[in-house]
């Protein structure tokens, strides 16, 4: 027996779009999730066939609902119950941005000198 009601924001917690049910549903306040081009609200039904477009804070989603998922499981499963159908134009932009992403750590021979150099530099200084 399946239930016939699911809200937006359960569900988008349910397949991992958000870490927390509460991030879905500040989400879909503050509109950046869509509904045929129109703000939607957490309590918003979810049905089968719908596209949302959802803006997180790393990727802007494209999704279409292809069953309905009412409790939390692991990833692995839960993206069985979604198709991702995110434009070719925002996939090469977060490559891109993978890419150029800076991991803050120094490149070798810059930076801050080690104890080895110290010691040269004392040697020399003497």
């Amino acid at each position: 027996m399946e239930k016939e009601k699911l809200r937006l924001d359960k569900y988008l917690w349910a397949i991992r779009l958000f870490k927390t049910r509460s991030q879905a549903s500040n989400a879909c306040d503050k509109g950046k999730v869509k509904f045929k081009i129109t703000h939607t609200k957490a309590s918003h039904a979810v049905q089968v066939g719908d596209e949302y477009e959802v803006k997180t804070e790393n990727k802007r989603w494209v999704i279409k609902v292809i069953s309905l998922l009412f409790k939390r499981v692991q990833y692995s499963e839960a993206i069985n119950f979604y198709q991702d159908i995110t434009p070719m134009e925002e996939l090469d932009r977060i490559k891109f941005q993978a890419a150029t992403f800076n991991t803050g750590k120094r490149m070798s021979k810059q930076g801050r000198p080690t104890k080895k150099d110290k010691r040269n530099l004392d040697e020399f200084m003497e």
